[in-house]
């Protein structure tokens, strides 16, 4: 174990946990969001019900997303202070902004729209909860603006061993964020959409015996849910495709390692559907390959050769040099987890926009055949695990995919950590960490146990009895 290893995991490990709760939230309320107009348009006080019932768990996923954050922010200064030192001028203006202005709109607005139902104007509390839409979405915009400059340094300067931002608009303006924001943003409101369906059939198969008003509730939130899973599963995968075509070009040694391209093709690129890629010997075994279909899906043609990873491992070595601050360079990057997290990603958001497209037609004008069958239920069910698996193989294969660089082709993951912890406090930490994931992790699940508990009917009509004290029957 070294530092930089036990570092990274530490790092790998915050940040896979936080990258749980932020889709999660983002989605959510965005899913919340299109109940309540729903409601203040149809006046369907089954949509307002669905929308507080919901909102519980977006404000849970909030919660902890916000922990998890801090927690996130303690790892540049504990274990990547060299890091921080030349990258401060540039994450300092996207960062300032995610908290001055972003996170201040989020808890403004969640406060508001809490603390307001049946107080002010229907359409002015759909305002509150669009804003928080609005706060979520530019926080993850000013949080990738970072990240994209990290993949695809632009605006900066070199000065005094640091790099300096000479230009904020090249930073918005630079493509990276483009496909990188697009592609996060619709995972995440894909994430949403996923995760509320999922819950309703949980909720369905759990509660045999389920009021009339209860039960509309649910298949109306699945059957809104696999709606919003097809448009956006769909959508997710056009920007992926459009975002894989661009590393092509950008991080070539990325896009080969997501297809275990070892050797440059032919013309004719096959597309390897599974296989091991053997790193030693450079080949990959028991591989299955379909003819043509690399070239298809990189270019849109049946013809267009791939540069494999040795070729673009001489060319980095040519640019960059096979020693960095008396570190020997290899620019290989893991190629396994690229390959394997690339099939989980797309694999299960092919099966998201099939399982929500079947459940759109076995809904279709009433129909019941979805709800009747328990199987299919468990299926919608179990699909709420797959959006956290299909977001952190894509946090995978953006990470890992660029070393050995933490700020591509300037600085080097040896450079970026700290030169004064010990792997003593780094292994104490990691487990103090861990224990901590896990206790938020047990906390979460049980509150939203808890709190899917009451079925939306029967908790309006609890919190009706709660907050009149005049009610009959109150005392």
């Amino acid at each position: 174990m070294t530092i930089v290893n036990l570092a990274r995991f530490q790092f790998a490990m915050t940040t896979v946990f936080h990258f749980f709760f932020v889709p999660f939230s983002i989605g959510t309320v965005f899913v919340v969001a299109i109940m309540e107009s729903i409601y203040v348009h149809t006046k369907n006080e089954q949509y307002q019900r669905m929308a507080k019932f919901w909102g519980k768990i977006f404000l849970l996923s909030f919660a902890v997303g916000v922990v998890t954050g801090l927690i996130q922010e303690f790892q540049f200064g504990m274990n990547w202070s060299d890091y921080s030192r030349f990258m401060g001028d540039i994450f300092g203006a996207p960062l300032a902004f995610e908290a001055l202005l972003s996170f201040f709109i989020e808890s403004t607005f969640i406060g508001l729209w809490m603390f307001t139902w049946d107080r002010v104007g229907k359409k002015l509390h759909l305002f509150f909860i669009w804003m928080v839409v609005f706060g979520t979405m530019t926080s993850a915009l000013w949080i990738l603006t970072a990240n994209s400059f990290m993949q695809h340094p632009v605006g900066y300067t070199i000065r005094n061993g640091r790099a300096e931002m000479v230009d904020f608009g090249a930073l918005l303006t630079n493509p990276q964020l483009f496909f990188e924001y697009g592609h996060v943003i619709l995972g995440a409101l894909l994430t949403g959409a996923t995760i509320i369906t999922g819950l309703a059939a949980f909720q369905l198969l759990k509660k045999r015996q389920l009021s009339k008003e209860n039960t509309k509730v649910y298949h109306k939130t699945m059957r809104l849910g696999m709606t919003l899973m097809l448009v956006f599963s769909v959508a997710t995968m056009l920007m992926g495709d459009l975002q894989m075509k661009y590393l092509i070009k950008e991080q070539p040694m990325k896009f080969a390692a997501t297809e275990a391209v070892y050797k440059t093709t032919g013309k004719q690129a096959p597309w390897t559907v599974v296989g091991i890629a053997d790193t030693k010997t450079h080949e990959v075994k028991g591989k299955i390959d379909i003819p043509v279909m690399l070239s298809v899906l990189s270019y849109g043609k049946t013809t267009g050769s791939v540069k494999g990873m040795e070729q673009v491992n001489a060319e980095l070595k040519k640019q960059y040099g096979t020693t960095i601050a008396g570190h020997k360079m290899n620019y290989y990057v893991p190629v396994n987890t690229l390959f394997w997290s690339f099939r989980v990603m797309a694999g299960f958001g092919a099966l998201i926009a099939l399982c929500s497209l079947v459940g759109l037609i076995l809904t279709h004008k009433n129909k019941m055949t979805l709800y009747q069958h328990r199987w299919c239920l468990w299926v919608m069910a179990l699909l709420t695990f797959a959006p956290f698996l299909m977001n952190t193989s894509g946090w995978l294969i953006t990470e890992l995919g660029r070393a050995p660089w933490t700020v591509y082709g300037l600085f080097t993951i040896a450079q970026s950590v700290s030169p004064n912890v010990s792997v003593a406090s780094l292994l104490i930490s990691n487990i103090v960490y861990f224990c901590l994931f896990s206790s938020l992790a047990v906390i979460l699940i049980g509150l939203i146990v808890r709190a899917l508990h009451n079925d939306p009917f029967d908790q309006a009509a609890a919190s009706a009895k709660i907050m009149d004290p005049f009610a009959k029957g109150a005392f």
